[in-house]
């Protein structure tokens, strides 16, 4: 509330400085070639997942065909990103950080692939450039969970997001970095830039996981009265991107909001949430998805 006056507006400026000004240390006895080479693949994979998010009409680096399997795969560098970081500190906090690490994201990415089964099969495309175009219709109010499958798409909504606070380690499963029980987790032994790689890491992740959601079930960059301007029109690109980014920080904001309300579970809890729960119920929506599909489209 101090740093620069006004309510602490500067204090992230400050922050930032600081661990660009920080000393980089190299423990001792720590893998230098994992050591340094962590940080760098778990910000590339976040960063490499913006290529394929649709923001606005004609803003988007690259559409492809199966962007949301480029997405997933890319996704998953992180969690070996996160290995590497814990077993090359040499540090045994970090490396039991990096092993609930391991076994979170073995166990959460299959209910979150699975919950992104539903809108793949309504839509019919795994591009997320295809399936937000596909939601255009109602005065720009055509979003998967006001469809017609709505009974399918709210709940694998509420899923994918459950599966992604667990998959980037978000509370209450943030169990690889517990400081009460870890110190820091797989980071303990990280100061200055390279610190900051882990924690830019995880907001970036947040954004992305956040944007598909809007991309498969929100509506992407669509919103009420869209179809009013002209195709044409020079704002509709902005305003696409204005109501993308709101509804992709708003999920954002939900994500922070849980790690404000909700305690730290216990690793076993984890585990017995993911897979005796999360992953039958992830399996009975897609069956229930591809049966609604399969009725829709007979005769």
């Amino acid at each position: 509330m101090r740093t620069g006056g006004w309510h602490g507006w500067s204090q992230t400026l400050a922050d930032a400085i600081k661990l660009l000004t920080k000393e980089d240390i190299l423990p001792s006895g720590a893998d230098p070639v994992l050591f340094r080479l962590a940080p760098a693949l778990v910000m590339g994979s976040a960063l490499a997942m913006f290529a394929v998010l649709p923001f606005a009409p004609g803003i988007q680096f690259a559409d492809l065909d199966l962007g949301i399997y480029f997405l997933l795969a890319i996704a998953s560098l992180t969690t070996i990103g996160v290995i590497m970081a814990g077993w090359g500190s040499n540090n045994k906090w970090s490396l039991y950080g990096a092993m609930r690490g391991a076994a979170q994201a073995a166990s959460y990415e299959i209910p979150l692939a699975l919950s992104l089964i539903p809108p793949i099969l309504h839509f019919g495309t795994f591009s997320l450039l295809n399936a937000t175009e596909q939601q255009s219709g109602w005065g720009g109010m055509g979003w998967y969970v006001f469809s017609d499958a709505f009974w399918v798409a709210i709940p694998s909504f509420f899923l994918f997001l459950t599966a992604s606070l667990a998959e980037n380690r978000r509370a209450p499963f943030d169990l690889p970095e517990s400081e009460s029980e870890l110190v820091a987790g797989f980071h303990t032994e990280y100061s200055g830039l390279r610190f900051a790689f882990f924690f830019l890491e995880e907001y970036a992740a947040m954004f992305a996981t956040s944007a598909v959601a809007t991309a498969y079930w929100l509506g992407g960059w669509n919103f009420p009265g869209m179809t009013l301007l002209a195709e044409g029109s020079a704002w509709l690109p902005w305003l696409g991107a204005l109501a993308f980014l709101l509804k992709a920080m708003f999920l954002v904001c939900v994500m922070i909001w849980v790690r404000w309300t909700l305690p730290r579970l216990r690793i076993d809890q984890v585990m017995t949430l993911g897979w005796k729960y999360l992953t039958p119920l992830a399996l009975g929506l897609m069956v229930a998805a591809a049966g609604w599909e399969a009725w829709r489209a007979m005769p």
